[in-house]
Formats: structure tokens, C-alpha cells, sequence
């Protein structure tokens, strides 16, 4: 009869159904195309606004560049180095494994209240009373083992919907690490890329300083051979005052991204590796951002947001199982006896049995609140992972615009920094011949200077451009 009770009881426990909703990922409206992309891009899709529906066309879409590794988009030996570097020395990456491990022990514990409790003892002692003239001398022992269990049943999923959202939280920090990870390797490859620009600044503020200083020697002879006037002298000074200003900032400037590089690499501030020159760092006029739809599955806030919202589902059912009645199972069973010899032998076997039921009656209106909090705390997890969407599509059409309008900006500059170079060294031929004065020179030797600075930026900005769309495209984080 006891072994059927408790078959009845397991039957009804392993039938019964987890209370709170099922997750459904929410509706999202995605964008035919992103903003900024190329048409071999906009010609791949379509899109029903206001949910996920994709209808593909006969065009197979052009591969992402998220969909490339990391090492494959940033060529330079050295900067790959440096990235192995920081994905294995990097302090945020590090702590983000450590958050996984907590997680995945938080698991384990919520998991383990869908099981009994079983715990085993044994017991031993003598008491000894001397004699009184009210009482003769006794003597008491007492032995025993046993084992004792304790089991509430999970008949309304309260335990199972915990454990679904201790195993969501679990993939909420999973995709949290991989985030760090997209995250560094930007940040590494930006750090790395400003880096370059400033040395290709220095070396040209040095170049242009020591032509400067040349012709300051030059305007100075001429003075004396009075072929020219003090003003050209001084003119020739402010030029070469111009560029040698510029370089302690530089130093200061260099000294101190090599510091930021080097805490991203997990390392005291120290001195960094160089690789290509700025301007040798490969990268392609026009980058595919393909499908939009992809961003979804790709990027790794979204979807730790996602499992952010799953976990905020399932504590819906974890607040709504407190409504109904607790179902705890309990039993002991061992051995006694007062001579250890005869613990066991004979009848010295015992058990009990039993169960128990606990209703809510009143709470103050404590359960009730706690399903409406869990249901305000679903909804803004909700509206976070609608945003998160949102602005990952914003993040990849700004990326898109930034690069083409960084690479076009740098064309121009490159013609810019032609006429001004050329006008400069005109400006000195015509100042030698006699045919102008020196602050013809001065003017066009500091625009030139300028222009030349002004490409150093447009190319870093190219560059920058490259690693924003990668980062938000989210790539970087499958290494």
C-alpha cells in the first residue's frame, strides 16, 4: 500500500505542469536594409515590418563582415599579437569567465531543490547515574543509525521555472563574456590604430620641423648677405617654432595610449610593439554588412538581453506557484537498540513516513505583489531587448555612413595635402628667386603642414570607421 502511495505521488508529480508563461521572443520590426548600405546589400531582403519574417529573394545576400574572424580583418602580425595578448591577460574577460563560473554554480544549487534531501547519521552514547539513598545506580545506552529524507514536490514547476531561470542567467552571462570579448577587440584594435596615427604625426612634425630649420639657416644667410630682411628671419623662426611645438605633445600623447594599450593587455604601463605604418594597414574600399535580420543572432548584447528576458519570464511562474499548496514528502528509517552488538539484529529496525500539504490562506497581499513585480520586471527586460535591437540597428547604419564618408574625406584630403605640398615648394622657388616675400612661404609651408597632420587624422579615421562597423555588426567575439 506504502509503495503504491508513493508511486501515485511520483506519477503525479513527473505529469504535473510548470505554472507562469511559456517565452515567446517579442515582435521586432526589422528593417529591410540598414541605412548606409550599399545596393548589394538592400537587394537581399525583404521584410514584413513589425515582426521577424524574413522573405529571402533569389539573390543569395553577400557574406557580413562580422561573419570574418578578427584575424582576418586586421592584418597587421603585430596587432594580432597584441589581441591574443589581451584576450588572454585582459582583466574584464577574465572577471566575465569568473561571472560564467558563478553562474553555472547558481545553476547547479537551484537545480538541486527539484531533488530530495537525504541525509544519514548515526548516534552513540552511555549515561551513568551513581547511587543516591533516593535512587540505585543506573546505567542507559543508547545506538542507533539512520537515515532521514525530505522532498517537496515541484507539482506546480516552481523549482523548474527557477532552474530555467538560473539557466538562462547562465546564457545572459555566457553572451556577457562574448560582449567583453567583441568589445576588446576594438577597443585593442582602436587603441593600436591611434597609436600609429600619432607615431605618423611625430615623424611628420620631425620631418617638417628639420626642412624648416634648414631653410630658417638658409633665410638667415641670406640676411646677412642682406639678400633678405629680418622679417623673413623671423617669419622662418614662427615656422620652425609651428612644427617643434607640436612634438612634446605628441611624446606626451604616444607615452600615454602605449599606457592604455598596455592595461588593456593586462599589463603595467609599459612601452608597445609596432607593426605596419597607419598608412599600410590593409582594408577594403566597400565592407558587406549583410542581412539585418542576422544582427539578431549576431550580436552579443542582443542576445544576452534575450536571455536576460527569459529569466524574467520564467521568475513569472516561480511568483505564481506560491499561490497553491506545498506538497512535502518525509521519512526516516535506521536502527536502534540500547546494545550495540544487537543494533542490527532483531527488532531493532523503525520508519515512519509521511506528508504534508500547506495552503496560503493570508499573506497581506505579499504573493500578489510578487507575481506583479515579476511581471513589471519581464516587461522592462522586454522593452530593454527591443532597445538593444534598436540601437544595434542605429550603431550598424552609423558605422555603415561613418566609413564611407571617412574613406571619401580621405580622398580628398590626399589632394589637398598634393596642392599644398606643391604650392609650398613653389612658394620657396619664387621666395629665392626674389619674385615674393617670405610670408608667401610662410602661409603655404603652414598649410602644407597642416594638410599633412589633417590626412594623418582623415586615415585614423578610416580606420576607426572599419573597426565601428565590425564591432557593432558583432564581430570579433568568435575566436
Amino acid at each position: 500500500m506504502r509503495n503504491a502511495i508513493v508511486l501515485s505521488l511520483l506519477t503525479l508529480f513527473t505529469c504535473a505542469c510548470a505554472v507562469g508563461p511559456n517565452y515567446k521572443r517579442p515582435k521586432v520590426e526589422v528593417p529591410l536594409t540598414y541605412r548606409g548600405a550599399s545596393p548589394e546589400d538592400g537587394a537581399q531582403e525583404g521584410s514584413k515590418p513589425g515582426g521577424n519574417s524574413m522573405q529571402q529573394s533569389s539573390t543569395p545576400a553577400a557574406p557580413s563582415l562580422a561573419d570574418q574572424k578578427w584575424w582576418d580583418v586586421f592584418q597587421d602580425p603585430t596587432l594580432q599579437e597584441l589581441m591574443r595578448t589581451a584576450l588572454q591577460q585582459n582583466y574584464d574577460v577574465r572577471i566575465a569567465a569568473a561571472r560564467i563560473m558563478e553562474a553555472r554554480a547558481q545553476l547547479g544549487i537551484t537545480r538541486a531543490d527539484q531533488l530530495p534531501t537525504v541525509n544519514a547519521g548515526a548516534a552513540g552514547f552511555n549515561n551513568r547515574i551513581p547511587e543516591t539513598k533516593f535512587s540505585p545506580e543506573t546505567e542507559t545506552s543508547f545506538n542507533a543509525v539512520g537515515a532521514s529524507m525530505v522532498w517537496e514536490l515541484d507539482f506546480w514547476g516552481k523549482y523548474r521555472r527557477a532552474t530555467e531561470a538560473a539557466r538562462a542567467n547562465l546564457l545572459a552571462t555566457e553572451w556577457a563574456r562574448r560582449a567583453v570579448i567583441n568589445s576588446l577587440v576594438s577597443d585593442v584594435a582602436t587603441a593600436y590604430f591611434q597609436l600609429r596615427a600619432y607615431d605618423l604625426q611625430l615623424e611628420i612634425s620631425r620631418r617638417t620641423l628639420a626642412s624648416r630649420q634648414e631653410s630658417l639657416h638658409l633665410t638667415r644667410t641670406l640676411s646677412d648677405g642682406g639678400a633678405a630682411t629680418m622679417l623673413d628671419v623671423r617669419q622662418a623662426e614662427q615656422l620652425v617654432a609651428t612644427a617643434a611645438e607640436s612634438i612634446p605633445s605628441l611624446e606626451r600623447q604616444i607615452q600615454q595610449e602605449e599606457n592604455f594599450l598596455s592595461t588593456l593587455l593586462g599589463r603595467n604601463p609599459a612601452p608597445v610593439a609596432r607593426g605596419m605604418k597607419l598608412t599600410e594597414q590593409p582594408h577594403a574600399p566597400e565592407v558587406p554588412a549583410g542581412l539585418p535580420s542576422n544582427l539578431l543572432e549576431r550580436r552579443p548584447d542582443i542576445r544576452a538581453a534575450e536571455a536576460e528576458l527569459m529569466a524574467a519570464n520564467a521568475q513569472i511562474g516561480v511568483a505564481r506557484a506560491a499561490y497553491f499548496p506545498q506538497i512535502s514528502l518525509t521519512g526516516n528509517s535506521g536502527f536502534l537498540s540500547s546494545a550495540l552488538t544487537n543494533l542490527f539484529t532483531g527488532p531493532a529496525g523503525f520508519w515512519n513516513f509521511g506528508g504534508s500539504l500547506t495552503q496560503p490562506i493570508f499573506a497581506g497581499g505579499r504573493i500578489k505583489s510578487g507575481v506583479r513585480l515579476s511581471e513589471a520586471r519581464k516587461e522592462e527586460m522586454a522593452l530593454t531587448y527591443q532597445r538593444t535591437i534598436q540601437q544595434a540597428f542605429r550603431g550598424v547604419s552609423d558605422s555603415l555612413v561613418e566609413y564611407q564618408k571617412n574613406r571619401e574625406f580621405r580622398e580628398r584630403q590626399q589632394e589637398l595635402v598634393l596642392a599644398a605640398q606643391d604650392a609650398a615648394r613653389l612658394s620657396q622657388t619664387r621666395y629665392r628667386s626674389g619674385a615674393t616675400s617670405y610670408l608667401e612661404v610662410l602661409t603655404n609651408e603652414t598649410n602644407s603642414f597642416n594638410a599633412e597632420l589633417g590626412l594623418a587624422q582623415a586615415q585614423l579615421n578610416e580606420l576607426l570607421g572599419l573597426v565601428n562597423l565590425y564591432r557593432n555588426l558583432g564581430g570579433g567575439w568568435q575566436t
